[in-house]
């Protein structure tokens, strides 16, 4: 339902009891990435998603992914 990943540093967090959808980007404890393909319920911050799902849970595999992200202007 969801890849983990650590961020390597701590960021600033706004915590609320969410129900995720596939496509959801939300932090987890300050210092986990994680990107849905599945959903769940739990208190995270959520920092954006993803708009082209096409494929997705193809894409994400069962292994280690690499994912790269740009802040939009």
């Amino acid at each position: 339902m969801k890849k983990v990943g650590p961020l390597g540093k701590g960021l600033t967090t706004d915590n609320h009891h969410i129900t995720t959808a596939k496509g959801d980007i939300v932090l987890y404890s300050g210092n986990q990435l994680v990107i849905f393909y599945g959903s769940n319920s739990w208190s995270y911050t959520r920092i954006g998603e993803i708009d082209d799902l096409t494929d997705w849970k193809k894409a994400l595999g069962n292994g280690d992914i690499t994912a790269v992200f740009t802040a939009a202007e």
